[in-house]
C-alpha cells in the first residue's frame, strides 16, 4: 500500500509538475490575481509590488549559485572524492545507503543548513558511484527532505534572530526582550520533535526505495575522473606555466585559511553561508593544486547555479506581491494569517500559526522574509492568548521549514549540484512533507 502510494505522487509529480521556471511563473500568475481579489488592489499596484521586489534577493542570490559552484568544486578535487567514497563504503545495499544519506543529512543540517544543504547531494553522487541498483533521484530526495528540521537546529534564523533581542518594532511590541536558544532550539518539546524525524524519516525514505526494474541510475560514466595528460613544461608558453604552478594556488589558499582560523578564534563555531562558501572555496582552490585545475573544474560547475540565478529574481517579486499592501496596510500575507488567528485559541494557536506559516512560505520561502511578514501578526496574537513567544516564533521557524519540501526554492542548489529536475525528486519529498507534518503538527499539538 505505501510503495503503491508512493509511486501514485512520483507519477502525479512527473505528469504535472512543470519545469521549476515554469513552476515560479505560475506562482507568479497565482499571487498576482490572489492579491487583487482579497486586497482589491488594482493590476498596475501588483505590478509595482512584483517590479520593487524583483531584485530584493541579488545578494542571497549569489550566496546561494556560490553554493552550487564552490560545493561543486570542492567535491572535484580527488582528497574529497576518495574521502566520500570511504563514507560511501559503510552502506551496503540501496535501502542502507538511503537510510544512511538522509541520517548523515539531517545531521548536517541540524548543524548547520548551509553545509547540510550543500554536503548531502556532494555525498549522494558518490553514493551512486558506490552502491549498485540505489535509486538516484531518491538518494538526492533523501538528501534534501533534511530541509524539513533546518529552522529547528542550531542555525535556524529565527530563533537566532529572536535570541539577539531588540525586537519590539519587528514583532509590533510583542517581544520586548531576547529569547534564549534554550527556550527554543534546546527546549525539550524540540528536541523531541527534531528526534522523531532522525528516527522517522531515514525510515520512510528507504521504504520508498522502488523496485529493481523502476530504479532510476546515475549514469556513473558522469563520476569517472579524467585522466589528465600532462603537458610538457618545455612546450609551455609562459603564460601555461604561471596556470599549471602550485605556487600561487597556495599563496592564496594560506590567506584564506588564515582567515578561516580568524573567523573562528573570534566568532566561535558560527557558521554562515558566507564563511560556508568561504571554506569551500579556498579548499577547493588548494586541494585543485594548481589554477588550471581549479578554473576547469569551476567552468564545469557553472551550468548547475542557472537554475539558482534566473528562479530568484521571480520568488523575489511574489514576496514583493505578498508583502505589498494596500492604503489600509491590507497585503495577502496578511490576510492569510489573520485568517488563521481569528479560529485560534490558547491551545490550538501554536498548530495555526505552524499552518499558516506553511502556506505563508510557499510563497515566501525564506527565512527572513517569513519572520518579516508574519512575526507582526503572529506575536502580538500568541501573546494576547497566553501562549509563550518562544512558542510562537518556532511555530513560524517550523511552518517556514515545513513546506520548503515541496517548494523548489531551497531545492534548486541541490539540482544544480546533482544535475536532476525538480519533477525528478518532489514526488518523494510529498511523503516525506505528509510525514514530517504529522510530527509536527502533533509536536505542536500536544507537546508545548
Amino acid at each position: 500500500m505505501f510503495k503503491k502510494f508512493t509511486n501514485g505522487c512520483i507519477a502525479l509529480v512527473q505528469k504535472y509538475l512543470p519545469d521549476a521556471f515554469l513552476f515560479a511563473v505560475i506562482l507568479t500568475i497565482i499571487v498576482f490575481v490572489a492579491g487583487m481579489i482579497t486586497t482589491g488592489q488594482a493590476p498596475v499596484d501588483m505590478i509595482r509590488h512584483w517590479g520593487g521586489g524583483f531584485w530584493s534577493l541579488l545578494g542571497f542570490a549569489m550566496q546561494m549559485a556560490l553554493v552550487v559552484v564552490t560545493g561543486y568544486v570542492l567535491a572535484d578535487t580527488k582528497p574529497v572524492k576518495k574521502a566520500l567514497d570511504k563514507l560511501a563504503c559503510i552502506p551496503k545495499t540501496p535501502r542502507q545507503a538511503i537510510w544512511f544519506i538522509s541520517f548523515v543529512s539531517l545531521i548536517a543540517m541540524f548543524i548547520n543548513w548551509g553545509f547540510g544543504l550543500v554536503i548531502g547531494p556532494l555525498f549522494a553522487r558518490r553514493l551512486s558511484k558506490k552502491i549498485k541498483g540505489v535509486d538516484y533521484r531518491l538518494l538526492i530526495a533523501s538528501a534534501y527532505a533534511s530541509i524539513a528540521n533546518w529552522h529547528g537546529g542550531i542555525s535556524g534564523s529565527i530563533p537566532l534572530k529572536m535570541a539577539t533581542g531588540g525586537l519590539e518594532a519587528e514583532t509590533a511590541g510583542a517581544l520586548t526582550a531576547a529569547i534564549p536558544i534554550t527556550e527554543t532550539i534546546f527546549a525539550p518539546w524540540n528536541l523531541i520533535m527534531q528526534i522523531a524525524i532522525l528516527i522517522i524519516i531515514p525510515l520512510v525514505n528507504s521504504a520508498m526505495h522502488p523496485d529493481p526494474k523502476d530504479v532510476v541510475s546515475l549514469d556513473t560514466s558522469l563520476l569517472e575522473e579524467e585522466v589528465a595528460v600532462a603537458k610538457d613544461k618545455s612546450l609551455m608558453t609562459p603564460a601555461e606555466r604561471v596556470e599549471n604552478s602550485p605556487i600561487l594556488s597556495m599563496i592564496i589558499g594560506i590567506g584564506g585559511l588564515a582567515y578561516i582560523v580568524y573567523w573562528f578564534a573570534t566568532k566561535g563555531f558560527n557558521l554562515d553561508l558566507n564563511i560556508v562558501n568561504f571554506i569551500f572555496l579556498f579548499l577547493g582552490i588548494i586541494l585543485h593544486g594548481n589554477p588550471r585545475n581549479f578554473l576547469d573544474s569551476v567552468e564545469g560547475s557553472v551550468k548547475g547555479a542557472a537554475g539558482v540565478l534566473i528562479q530568484f529574481p521571480f520568488y523575489a517579486g511574489i514576496m514583493g506581491m505578498m508583502v505589498g499592501a494596500n492604503p489600509e496596510g491590507v497585503s495577502l500575507a496578511k490576510i492569510i494569517s489573520d485568517g488563521f488567528v481569528s479560529i485560534a485559541t490558547p491551545k490550538t494557536f501554536p498548530l495555526l500559526s505552524y499552518l499558516s506559516a506553511g502556506i505563508v512560505n510557499f510563497f515566501v520561502p525564506s527565512g527572513g522574509g517569513q519572520w518579516a511578514v508574519q512575526a507582526p501578526i503572529m506575536m502580538p496574537a500568541g501573546a494576547a492568548l497566553g501562549v509563550n513567544p518562544a512558542v510562537t516564533g518556532m511555530t513560524i521557524a517550523w511552518g517556514d521549514a515545513w513546506t520548503n519540501l515541496i517548494q523548489p526554492f531551497w531545492a534548486l542548489p541541490a539540482l544544480g549540484i546533482a544535475g536532476l529536475g525538480a519533477r525528478d525528486i518532489m514526488g518523494y519529498c510529498i511523503i516525506d512533507l505528509i510525514v514530517v507534518g504529522v510530527i509536527t503538527c502533533a509536536g505542536f499539538l500536544f507537546l508545548v
